[in-house]
């Protein structure tokens, strides 16, 4: 990527714990040529470590960047996905695991973007906003879809179901994109504790005053004073003629890279050698270390469950056991399989089946026990897809259990929800304030489906 004039960036950036969650699965990171948020899902599957993970790897990019930017930061998110396979194979109580990812990376005239998740990047220009990624959620889909507006999605109840991350489970599938900039841009990473309670229109006002440093405490502030419930990072950026002087140079560029959140407290593999981001003080021990099983757990996010760990293997190991006791007359497997369950696709509908969804020759290992009345069709994509792939039980009840989760959520996602008043926005120059306590609403029955 080449191109004039010849521009640099000031940046900063700013995370928070915020007032309720516990620990911090936002990380954070600003240096010359890249920004980046990660916003770890997983509650009490480590989703700090997921986040620290990504940052870890991404920050390796921070140099001049080669001929191909998209490329090296899908390259990199591949290795993100890879590091999160080997933690998950080490650590059980890291399976589940998964990190949103937006980062940009910047070559002097234009920025390339790679974005998975509900993380956000805007760009101002001349006092407009635009945001520059789209978000992977349930509530994006329905309004993509014409089914809810803009402002119906901001209250919908499962606002925050993302439909795609980074997670060890499937190779990542970021948007990736090339957006030009210029002189005066501001440039805006941060994660849903930011966008879920700031009106765009204040972050717009905020993004704009004072230098980035100010803007990055502002906005932080600003998400804090309208009751927060999330973590709160925000990463930012100024276009600048890289020729002219700096009078306000930032205190991120005059200590170098800036990691903050998770990754800031997390221990990181290695340190990154023959790079700008070298001049982060190396951290010897690994991140491994922060792995502890009691956690405070955030609501799980991510809607596509991750597969259980090595499903095809533990059926092809299956396979390879039943076989063998056949052979030598035993039906102890046998037996064994029969007490299994799991909710899968008959037909056209959901039903429970006993056994396991593995066939051997002359044998079959499962039989439909209950069939539920639920049309496939009545389901969203990606929950179809559970079905088919069979969704595992521990035992009749269980898969009863997940039928009736199931039923409910074809039903919400078969439902328009009832339009909520938007909150005004606040005035120019008015302190802010929590929002004013309306009357108790009805009970979703939505509430709480996943």
């Amino acid at each position: 990527m080449t191109g004039t004039p010849r521009l640099r960036w000031r940046y900063s950036a700013l995370s928070d714990l915020g007032p309720v969650r516990k620990n911090n699965q936002d990380s954070g990171y600003a240096g010359p040529h890249l920004l980046m948020v990660a916003d770890g899902v997983g509650g009490s599957a480590r989703g700090d470590v997921a986040s620290a993970t990504a940052v870890e790897e991404l920050r390796r990019l921070d140099t001049p960047p080669g001929n191909d930017p998209l490329s090296d930061l899908q390259h990199s998110l591949n290795g993100v996905h890879d590091r999160i396979v080997a933690l998950t194979q080490r650590h059980a109580e890291v399976e589940g695991t998964s990190t949103t990812v937006t980062a940009v990376l910047f070559d002097g005239s234009r920025i390339a973007l790679a974005h998975v998740g509900d993380s956000r990047a805007y760009l101002l220009r001349e006092g407009e906003l635009s945001m520059i990624t789209h978000d992977h959620t349930f509530v994006q889909g329905l309004v993509d879809e014409g089914r809810i507006s803009a402002d119906e999605a901001r209250v919908h109840p499962h606002r925050n179901l993302i439909l795609r991350a980074v997670d060890g489970a499937r190779e990542p599938d970021p948007d990736l994109s090339l957006v030009e900039v210029q002189v005066g841009d501001r440039l805006l990473v941060c994660s849903d504790g930011l966008t879920g309670v700031v009106e765009d229109a204040d972050v717009a006002h905020l993004l704009g005053e004072g230098t980035v440093d100010f803007a990055a405490v502002e906005l932080v502030q600003a998400a804090l004073a309208a009751n927060a419930t999330d973590n709160v990072t925000v990463v930012l950026a100024e276009v600048i003629d890289a020729d002219a002087e700096d009078p306000n140079e930032t205190v991120a560029m005059s200590i170098g890279p800036l990691l903050v959140g998770a990754a800031a407290e997390a221990p990181r593999f290695d340190p990154v050698s023959d790079t700008t981001a070298s001049d982060l003080a190396p951290i010897e021990t690994d991140v491994e270390e922060r792995l502890e099983p009691e956690v405070d757990p955030e609501d799980l996010r991510y809607a596509p469950q991750p597969p259980k760990r090595f499903r095809w293997l533990r059926r092809l190991l299956a396979l390879g056991v039943v076989a063998v006791l056949l052979w030598l007359g035993g039906t102890a497997a046998y037996a064994w399989t029969q007490k299994q369950y799991y909710v899968g696709a008959s037909g056209d509908y959901v039903a429970i089946f006993r056994g396991v969804q593995a066939d051997v020759p002359l044998v079959s290992l499962n039989s439909e026990v209950e069939q539920t009345g639920i049309p496939l069709e009545s389901l969203s994509p990606f929950r179809q897809g559970q079905v088919r792939n069979g969704m595992d039980a521990t035992s009749l009840a269980d898969a009863r259990d997940t039928v009736e989760r199931l039923r409910v959520a074809a039903a919400c996602e078969n439902s328009t929800p009832t339009p909520k008043p938007t909150p005004k926005p606040t005035k120019k120059g008015a302190k802010s304030a929590s929002p004013t306590p309306s009357a108790t609403p009805s009970p979703d029955p939505c509430e709480g489906v996943q």
